[in-house]
């Protein structure tokens, strides 16, 4: 019976039926496997940090920042990369929803909150699996409204009370505003708000009056001396490090302090600069400090195993603080600083790195945008938002994959204050007087925004005064709750 023909078919198709059950399991995605090929994602931001303040974008800038400098050789760098406003929490909103701050109520700094009904990307990519964390300045709501905290919390106040945790965050270390840039819980007694040697005599200090909460909404009181960038620092390695030896994608926001005032910084990282004032010092030192800890992020990665699927976005909040003559930030060749819609205000440092898409070595002039980081990541994962909301951002993944000439599909547009800009491709309209009086500018063949061609090209004028007509009602609408056809609950 063993030789009859219809039993050696049997016998060999039941060996190959076996041979497909044990190879199947080796064809099967495996999940973690899966999780894993998506990209991890890291947006870094500092805070008023110049254009010109770093090496990679001007040879002559002071600050030592090899960390950054590496990862702008290994990565891409954009010299029109812009902070949707020239201030902070109105930027770092746009982060996280790819809309201007105009749509969703954060015209300024320490001025409303993020909203419930705004979708942000930590939620967006914790729903497909993702761990989410954010270490760092949030700026975007008040964290407490038990105790006295920073610049708005106070006891049985929840008008602004908007934390990370409630916005998509797993895990969180974050202040609300600004800090020290060392030894952040504490200042002398007297200062002058800029800068200041570090308190070495605790007797002597006083406490700033801010504080570090955690996910719990309970704040965290060990492990905050020293240069506040490594204290940051301290908090994300562990979260990445857990992410990547779990197989799980992560995704996370590191919003350094500095060198946003008051500037201070240890004596490793001054001694650079001897010679400085002890303002320029401090500025330096702590950018220094912060390139410090940079380094270490990248470090970190390499070693896990996870740096070439890790996207890496580096920018600043806005321009550098203070008067060109007496502070130590640089916005050169730029007109204007903090504060303003002229390019010194709002065109920032920008670098991406993600080895295993992004060409090393490459620079780019197109016009990006913090606004673009949601879009873009959306369009790396092949998702799409949850709705028809209009976004202001636009994906910049053809040109991440080196695609460095490729032209932005619409205008890109600002509003602060009694200030509006608009800009398309080389051409740029500001008015500082709510559209009185528009100037005009070619940027490509004067950056520092010197000679008004308003007189000489009346059309290309009138083209983008219009295009700035109709982006601003449709903010308007929106401002007014027009895209939340149904709201999150809290």
């Amino acid at each position: 019976a063993g030789n009859h023909p219809l039993h050696q078919r049997v016998t060999r198709a039941a060996r190959f039926a076996a041979l497909v059950l044990l190879i199947l399991p080796l064809l099967a995605p495996d999940e973690g496997h899966a999780e894993a090929a998506r990209p991890n994602i890291v947006l870094v931001m500092c805070d008023d940090l110049g254009w010109a303040d770093l090496k990679s974008f001007n040879p002559t800038a002071q600050p030592l920042t090899p960390s950054l400098n590496a990862m702008a050789d290994a990565g891409m760098k954009f010299s029109r990369f812009y902070a949707a406003a020239p201030v902070c929490s109105p930027t770092r909103g746009s982060c996280l929803t790819g809309r201007h701050p105009s749509r969703y109520g954060i015209p300024t700094a320490n001025a409303g909150h993020m909203l419930a009904e705004e979708v942000l990307l930590p939620e967006l990519l914790r729903e497909t699996g993702y761990v989410t964390g954010h270490f760092g300045k949030w700026h975007l709501g008040t964290l407490t409204f038990s105790l006295k905290d920073s610049n708005r919390g106070k006891p049985g106040d929840r008008t602004h009370f908007s934390p990370p945790w409630e916005h998509g965050y797993n895990r969180v270390f974050a202040t609300e505003a600004k800090v020290p840039t060392f030894d952040a819980m504490w200042s002398p007694a007297k200062h002058d708000g800029k800068t200041w040697e570090p308190v070495s005599d605790r007797s002597t200090a006083i406490n700033y009056g801010t504080r570090y909460w955690n996910e719990r909404g309970i704040e965290v009181t060990d492990h905050l001396d020293g240069d506040d960038s490594r204290v940051i620092m301290d908090r994300a390695i562990p979260f990445i490090q857990s992410a990547a030896e779990a197989g799980k994608p992560f995704f996370t926001t590191i919003w350094f302090h500095a060198p946003h005032l008051p500037v201070v910084a240890g004596s490793p990282h001054t001694n650079h600069y001897d010679g400085a004032s002890l303002y320029e010092r401090n500025y330096f030192g702590c950018i220094t400090a912060l390139d410090e800890q940079i380094g270490r992020l990248r470090e970190t990665l390499r070693n896990l195993h996870v740096a070439d699927n890790t996207l890496i976005w580096f920018c600043s909040d806005n321009g550098p603080e203070g008067q060109a003559t007496s502070a130590p930030g640089d916005a050169h060749p730029f007109r204007g600083r903090k504060r303003s819609l002229y390019e010194g205000g709002v065109r920032v440092p920008g670098i991406v790195e993600w080895p295993a898409v992004v060409p090393a070595g490459l620079s780019t002039d197109i016009i990006a945008v913090t606004s673009d980081f949601l879009p873009t990541i959306l369009d790396a994962l092949d998702s799409k938002m949850p709705d028809e909301r209009p976004l202001d951002g636009v994906s910049l993944m053809p040109s991440l994959r080196g695609d460095i000439d490729h032209e932005r599909s619409q205008a890109l547009g600002f509003q602060f204050g009694q200030q509006a800009a608009m800009q398309k491709d080389d051409w740029k309209i500001y008015t500082g007087d709510r559209g009185a009086h528009w100037e005009l500018y070619n940027l490509q063949k004067d950056p520092g925004e010197t000679h008004d061609l308003s007189g000489t090209a009346p059309e290309r004028k009138q083209d983008l005064i219009a295009a700035f007509m109709t982006w601003q009602k449709s903010c308007k609408h929106s401002n007014h709750g027009a895209d939340y056809v149904s709201s999150k609950t809290r």
